[in-house]
């Protein structure tokens, strides 16, 4: 694919050595000459310096007829008028990248349809959905990609003496829109069938809609004794997201040592203690009992406090500590100091940007047990035998089954009379190995 890649700061550049990588072709544009200095001097791709958002730079970087261009400058209006005059001149597909919610959000206006833009990447909430998903639960699946939130999918041990325990699936009555995806029993994973009886110990994996989820969660896995409890250092956008994420699931406080931002975080997150102090300061760390949290987030724009304040945590006595880092320095040293997790909100905008541009009509997306059964996000083909039929008369069992279906802008967990489309994409999970068979059910060529 000829690719246009808008602003050489770290999302952008990250963005061009992972599609390079893929053997795109890739000219980035950037008012900056050293930025564009220092990409030529590491990557095999074209440069070109000028402002983005003009449609004369545009054709003489070569967007007419280009497949796919990327705007990712540091301001969201320039991203979205470039996405727009990009699309205006005759490129085939527009990814922009913003970081304000009302444009992610589109309060007040869809900017996406309106502009023409195929998809809005925002790295700030990228992130704190993944970040949301490992304090929720250690296993969760980020299908994010697929579903931006509407979906859940999580992996956990069946808890002793759940609802579910004990019961063939078809006798359990699962919320609609909810479904067990995946079973390891004894090391072993397995797809179920309706007459898998669920033991304790089991670890399962529950896909559902957002709406329904936590009810079906309920089935097979019981709260610990206590409500679990999470500390945030830094009032940034991406926290605000983490607390929407999690809320109802855990108790959380926010840090924010500039007192206006946390009187404003105060505002609009009512369930939410917010705390205009340094969690980090001895004093305040042993007042306020951080020792006790369940786990520690530290999300400052400074990844040198990041890593301090987690270091700091995890030798107090926190279990689960969390940074977010945006340059590469220290990355592969940060577990050897304690760190538990470390999301670097490039790499998660570079991976969706990836993934948004790849239009292969079968795409691994996970791997639900390694070498065994796996997640494919799957292009419904013209004529295939899946399509115009219900599911429960579709022969996917026993190496396949359909956990999600995306029509047009609907995103969804499907129930056993709904039917599939051409063109629609699914999120098919399945055994590893058997991609012949799932190429010829969806007609893939």
């Amino acid at each position: 694919m000829h690719i246009l890649i808008c602003g050489a700061g770290e999302v952008g550049t990250h963005t061009a050595e992972v599609l390079d990588e893929s053997g795109h072709d890739i000219t980035v544009i950037d008012t900056d000459e050293d930025r564009l200095a220092k990409i030529n001097e590491s990557m095999d791709v074209r440069t070109f310096q000028g402002n983005c958002a003009n449609a004369d730079i545009l054709r003489e970087a070569g967007a007419e007829g280009a497949d796919a261009i990327v705007a990712a400058v540091d301001s969201d209006e320039v991203n979205l008028l470039t996405a727009a005059v990009a699309r205006g001149i005759g490129v085939k597909k527009a990814i922009a990248r913003v970081h304000h919610s009302a444009y992610f959000e589109q309060r007040g206006l869809d900017y996406q349809s309106h502009l023409g833009i195929a998809q809005l990447i925002c790295p700030e909430y990228s992130t704190a959905l993944a970040i949301a998903d490992t304090v929720c639960n250690p296993g969760a699946l980020a299908i994010e990609s697929f579903a931006r939130g509407r979906i859940e999918m999580q992996e956990f041990a069946v808890s002793d003496g759940a609802p579910a325990v004990g019961k063939p699936l078809k006798d359990v009555s699962f919320p609609p829109g909810t479904r067990l995806a995946a079973i390891t029993r004894d090391h072993q994973a397995f797809l179920p069938e309706a007459s898998t009886v669920v033991q304790p110990g089991d670890v399962v994996v529950l896909v559902g809609n957002a709406s329904v989820f936590e009810r079906a969660l309920g089935l097979f896995h019981l709260e610990e004794a206590g409500r679990r409890r999470l500390v945030i250092m830094g009032g940034s956008p991406t926290a605000v997201w983490v607390a929407r994420e999690l809320k109802g699931k855990f108790s959380i406080r926010i840090f924010e040592t500039d007192r206006a931002r946390a009187e404003s975080i105060a505002e609009k997150l009512d369930w939410v203690t917010v705390i205009n102090a340094d969690p980090i300061d001895p004093s305040v760390f042993l007042e306020e009992h951080i020792s006790r949290a369940s786990a520690f987030v530290a999300l400052l724009d400074d990844d040198e406090h990041n890593i301090l304040a987690c270091a700091y945590a995890k030798s107090m006595g926190v279990p689960e500590v969390i940074a977010i880092a945006q340059r590469q320095t220290f990355l592969h040293l940060l577990h050897h100091i304690g760190i538990d997790h470390v999301f670097s909100p490039r790499r998660t905008a570079a991976r969706e940007i990836a993934l948004a541009l790849d239009e292969s009509p079968l795409v691994r997306m996970a791997s639900l047990a390694e070498g065994i059964i796996d997640a494919y996000r799957v292009r419904v083909g013209r004529r295939a035998p899946v399509s115009l039929k219900p599911l429960k008369e579709v022969p996917l069992s026993p190496d396949w089954m359909v956990a999600a279906v995306q029509h047009g802008d609907q995103v969804r967990v499907p129930v056993a009379n709904d039917s599939l489309q051409a063109g629609d994409i699914a999120l098919v999970i399945g055994r590893d190995g058997q991609e012949k068979k799932l190429k010829k059910l969806f007609a893939l060529k």
